[in-house]
């Protein structure tokens, strides 16, 4: 990686960067100044069109403008965050400003202004950067100029684009501190946005705009629903390649399924959607296992828990349990069959008027069914669910809502989500599982180190569900032969 221009005399890169009379970094000559201002050719796009997700997110605008009729909406996409000194993370969006833009650009914020017309809505406007300015030298010296990072869309472009007016966002924060009326702002991305509304905004109503958005992607649209069918079949290829390269990781480790997986994101994808959970052998055991730098050894399982992010930022989150050499013990098989039980069971609870917490009551009712059979923990089973007790080795609940954030509509009501009903359109996984730590002495020592999850994204329908994860094999039998026909070609 380059530096940014350096001035060519030490000790001048602590001067002041307006100095000279050209108003750039000391050490530029006045001619090259000059000479950089001009020579370029005219880059403007002229013939764009709408992104596809415009029209959804208009509509998604007049919703939130329904509900807060008569006050100003600022919803920032975020800034840049440092990793190290002069580098920084890529840049992710907020979920917020994405869900009502469709956008995805650093630095950006869309405001929604009531009309002053007395008609009833809100104009929105997204205030962001503007082309890299050639005049003053910005476009080269500055680090975050557009000869070092990359071409922006103009104002004009960014416009064509959203189906939104765009402004300058330098002129924003200002026009912010002058607002009057009543303000909410979702918290959290942007300091400098936050800072010039704080003393219009309060904490609690800031927190029902948040809290509205979140409810709102509860329903997904057919837009969200297509990207979300794009991420599962694009993790689906990558599950493939994860099983072609088993060879390869025993001979290194998880990162090399780490590794693999993400190229199938980077090529189909923005990103993963999440930390991928490469876990073999005891390490499936741990939940969120993501170190992925353990032993990956012939005759243990791998549970693989991951998940493709479209470059429209919707994530698939798919697991399976995998046998490493391709075939399952017959205590491995036992203790998988029974979790793919369990995840028929919660499947099929899913379905529209069912409540949110009926499927994962399906399945923890069949967990510890098996519990009690095997002798693991004392009927009946009555008994140990009031009680709890299968806890021990079922851990977690059996899913949660996905969309554009891996754990979607997080900020959403407990009556309007997990005591809420289900609906067409809602989009969750349905992940049930079970984990005998290494070092767990209530059970036998065959048992220990042995963790099974499989989970699958399910679409609500007008008449029950559909599995958007299909494709990809879930009883022992059909797992053992998928892996096979991958390893022989």
């Amino acid at each position: 990686m380059t530096d940014a221009p350096t001035p060519e005399t030490p000790g001048e890169d602590e001067q002041p960067i307006k100095q000279r009379k050209n108003g750039l970094y000391p050490g530029v000559s006045d001619e090259l100044a000059e000479n950089m201002k001009s020579g370029w050719a005219d880059t403007e796009l002229r013939d764009l069109q709408p992104i596809e997700q415009a029209p959804n997110a208009a509509l998604r605008r007049t919703a939130l403008s329904r509900r807060f009729p008569g006050e100003r909406l600022v919803i920032p996409a975020g800034n840049l965050k440092t990793r190290s000194n002069d580098t920084e993370y890529s840049f992710r969006a907020s979920t917020e400003y994405v869900y009502l833009t469709g956008d995805q650009t650093d630095d950006s914020v869309l405001v929604l202004e009531p009309r002053t017309d007395g008609s009833e809505g809100h104009d929105a406007t997204v205030y962001r950067l503007p082309r890299s300015n050639r005049e003053n030298g910005e476009f080269w010296l500055n680090g975050m100029g557009e000869l070092w990072v990359g071409r922006r869309n103009s104002l004009a472009e960014s416009a064509t684009l959203l189906g939104v007016p765009c402004r300058d966002v330098r002129d924003l924060a200002e026009a912010l501190t002058q607002a009057t009326g009543p303000v909410r702002v979702v918290r959290g991305h942007d300091a400098g946005i936050e800072t010039a509304l704080a003393d219009k905004v309060t904490a609690e109503r800031d927190e029902e705009l948040r809290v509205f958005l979140s409810e709102a992607r509860l329903i997904k649209d057919e837009f969200e629903i297509g990207e979300l069918q794009k991420a599962v079949d694009s993790t689906v290829r990558g599950f493939e390649d994860v099983v072609k390269v088993l060879d390869k990781a025993e001979a290194t480790s998880e990162r090399y399924i780490e590794g693999t997986f993400f190229l199938r994101a980077r090529v189909e994808g923005n990103d993963v959607g999440y930390g991928s959970i490469c876990a073999a052998g005891p390490h499936a055991t741990t939940l969120h296992w993501v170190r992925n730098d353990g032993r990956v050894r012939s005759g243990d399982l791998l549970l693989l828990d991951a998940g493709v992010e479209t470059t429209s930022l919707y994530t698939a989150d798919v697991t399976r349990t995998l046998p490493i050499d391709g075939r399952y013990t017959d205590l491995q098989r036992k203790i998988y069959d029974a979790v793919y039980e369990a995840q028929e069971a919660g499947i099929a609870a899913v379905k529209p008027g069912a409540k949110f917490r009926d499927f994962h009551d399906a399945a923890q009712r069949v967990l510890t069914e098996k519990l009690v059979e095997w002798g693991l923990v004392e009927g009946p089973v009555e008994r140990v669910l009031e009680l709890g007790l299968q806890r021990r080795w079922t851990l977690h609940g059996t899913g949660h809502m996905l969309g554009l954030d891996v754990h979607d509509c997080a900020a959403a009501r407990t009556e309007a989500y997990v005591a809420g009903t289900l609906e067409p359109g809602m989009v969750l996984t349905v992940e049930p599982g079970l984990y005998f730590q290494a070092d767990d002495l209530t059970v036998p020592e065959e048992y220990r180190g042995i963790g099974v999850r499989i989970e699958d994204d399910i679409l609500v329908t007008e008449d029950g569900n559909r599995n958007l994860s299909a494709a990809l094999p879930r009883t022992s039998t059909a797992v053992e032969e998928w892996m096979a026909g991958l390893l022989a070609k």
